[in-house]
């Protein structure tokens, strides 16, 4: 988002949010109503879902492997020209520091997949098929300061997975996320999709997907809950709608599957500028400042919240819900906000999103609005770290913030479409989601070391 570099003082804080959340409303609300679509069609097996196989709790040795050397080029790049694993490499030992503290460097290795060689590549994200001017966005690495990272190792992780199951739960980033980590993990096997009867959600999508590695016995699950809290669309006469949001009640369509998995990545905070009433304990407790602008604004009385403290509760809700559950000891991560990178505009006035380059760590001040949020998160996290450490489960933070604020470069523009468009086909630019492949590799790679460093 390209906003105005704000003082750190509480009440402009204060100010540069009010400002912002009617633009961010509308920025958030077409974005992503126009790119959450379902699912396309894609290329891959399916299975009949089966009685679920319970969870091993142990797991093998985990293996090394190497990548190969080559740099990324266009949607012609073969097959054999995109990083592979092998288990032949020595172990990479990773210093102790903090991995989400760095900055983007150049880098010449190959993409660890391109658009022919995953089959799970959404078109709203395909940059390289709808042919993005500048490929250079593949030509960077993520460099924590004081150490390194390792480049994901998709054998290595499917080994640790064995026996495993993971669940993201969110909007549609955790989407792409998920795709993202399909497509890594495609170097090595691909999965099948676990088709069951799915439940529908009000805005048309399905709530849930699974996707099986029958080899390794690992499962991936896909929840769609936005908010991550029970919310129902109270009101759809209006093009913004109305959204019911219970603050204290988390979303039982994930929530109450929380057993059933090892790993579980939260997510979530581009719908919370929905209109939304803010419901605990039954009763309604506040509004966003969306809500007063629906119906004939009988919600006007209500008093307004910020967004952030919503997004704090919702989070905490949500990670309470994991924690006191019981049968869970894995390990549940927060995915902390990332931000959008409209210039010179926002979507629906000439914005969009050109750079080539990574920004320099300094180049640009944090947007307000994004700060408020991952403050939120981080609130939430510890708010509820004690009672999980009594309960058995572990609580982390994926913190991929600071990162990504430094990469406008690495969005579809005008460069992604819907299922089944062409290049002449209708779009909108797109600086919120990421392409791939994509920058957005790096929270596979920052997930996978930590779930490493956890074991």
């Amino acid at each position: 988002m390209n906003m105005k570099p704000q003082k750190n003082s509480p009440s402009s804080r204060k100010l540069s949010v009010a400002v912002a959340t009617p633009i961010l409303v509308l920025l958030a609300l077409a974005v992503l109503s126009l790119y959450d679509f379902n699912f396309a069609a894609d290329s891959y097996q399916y299975i009949r879902r089966a009685s679920s196989a319970s969870s091993s709790t142990s797991s093998p040795p985990i293996t090394t492997s190497s990548s190969s050397s080559a740099s990324p080029t266009n949607s012609s790049v073969p097959a054999s020209r995109v990083n592979s694993s092998s288990s032949t490499s020595p172990a990479t030992t990773v210093e102790a520091c903090d991995q989400t503290r760095g900055q983007w460097v150049p880098d010449d290795e190959a993409p660890y997949y391109t658009n022919l060689t995953c089959p799970f590549i959404d078109d709203l994200q395909n940059c390289m098929k709808f042919g993005k001017p500048s490929l250079d966005f593949m030509r960077w690495r993520w460099q924590p300061d004081g150490c390194d990272l390792p480049r994901f190792d998709a054998a290595r992780f499917l080994d640790a997975m064995r026996g495993k199951s993971m669940a993201f739960v969110g909007d549609s980033l955790a989407r792409n996320h998920i795709k993202s980590l399909l497509c890594i993990l495609s170097q090595v096997a691909q999965p099948v999709e676990v088709v069951t009867t799915a439940e529908i959600d009000v805005t048309g999508r399905p709530v849930r997907r699974d996707f099986h590695y029958g080899s390794h016995g690992f499962n991936v699950s896909l929840f769609w809950s936005p908010f991550l809290v029970k919310a129902n669309l109270s009101d759809s006469a209006h093009g913004l709608g109305l959204w019911d949001m219970h603050l204290d009640t988390p979303d039982p369509r994930w929530a109450a599957h929380v057993a059933e998995f090892d790993y579980i990545v939260l997510s979530g905070t581009n719908w919370f500028f929905r209109p939304s009433l803010y419901h605990e304990g039954g009763r309604v407790v506040g509004r966003n400042g969306g809500a007063a602008a629906t119906g004939d604004g009988v919600h006007g009385a209500t008093p307004e919240m910020p967004v952030s403290g919503a997004v704090r509760a919702a989070f905490r809700t949500a990670l309470g819900a994991i924690a006191a559950r019981e049968g869970f000891r894995g390990k549940a991560l927060v995915r902390t906000v990332t931000p959008a990178h409209f210039e010179n505009g926002e979507w629906n006035t000439g914005g969009d999103c050109v750079r080539t380059r990574p920004l320099r760590r300094g180049e640009r001040d944090r947007d307000a609005v994004v700060a408020e949020f991952r403050a939120a998160q981080v609130d939430a996290l510890r708010d509820t770290a004690a009672m999980s450490q009594r309960n058995g489960a572990e609580l982390r933070l994926l913190d991929i913030t600071e990162a990504m604020e430094l990469r406008p470069d690495g969005h579809p523009s005008r460069y992604g479409h819907p299922p089944g468009g062409s290049v002449e086909g209708s779009f909108v630019i797109d600086c919120l989601h990421w392409c791939l492949p994509g920058p957005i590799d790096l929270w596979s790679e920052l997930l996978f070391q930590m779930l490493l460093d956890h074991q």
